[in-house]
């Protein structure tokens, strides 16, 4: 089986791409966040993608745009639904990538995580594979979160503090009165 991987970050890639090799025969991945804002945390995430991938051999398409105006603009006033929007974009893109290259299905990185909207993210993921003719590959990665998390430490990687957009990056470190 062929499975294109939505890659968020490498340190929520260790336990997915280790689980997904454990169960299928080969896994590419894929990095577009039009969602990450500044565009320096989007290249740090990307340099240690790349670095991640080169010592796992992970072959790895990077998007050749950063549409985060787009992200923004459709994001704005959507205040908590935002996620809908992220999830949407970059599955959808996913899955464009999945059927042009003839993968047998695509997943995403995201569904590791403990702070993202995990059922909106599954829910996404097999609406989208019904419109676009691939399937989604859900598996809940969340099993292996202390392991990845323990592992990227090992590893000495860059570890963001918050999901990647403006407002997550508000609600992680403002305050407010």
């Amino acid at each position: 089986m062929k499975i294109l991987l939505h890659i968020c970050c490498a340190p929520c890639t260790i336990h997915p791409l280790q689980t997904l090799r454990n169960e299928t025969a080969r896994i590419e991945g894929l990095f577009f966040n039009p969602n990450i804002h500044p565009y320096l945390e989007y290249r740090k995430r990307l340099e240690t993608l790349r670095q991640f991938a080169k010592l796992e051999g992970l072959a790895v398409e990077e998007a050749e745009d950063y549409p985060v105006e787009d992200f923004l603009r459709k994001t704005s006033f959507m205040g908590r639904d935002r996620c809908t929007y992220c999830y949407e974009v970059r599955l959808r893109r996913t899955a464009a990538q999945a059927r042009k290259g003839r993968f047998d299905a695509f997943t995403t990185t995201l569904l590791y995580s403990r702070y993202q909207k995990h059922d909106l993210i599954r829910e996404t993921g097999e609406a989208i594979a019904r419109e676009m003719k691939v399937p989604f590959y859900y598996h809940d990665f969340r099993a292996g979160w202390e392991e990845g998390v323990r592992l990227s430490k090992a590893m000495d990687m860059y570890r963001q503090k918050y999901c990647g957009c403006l407002f997550s990056e508000k609600e992680r470190f403002f305050k407010g009165k």
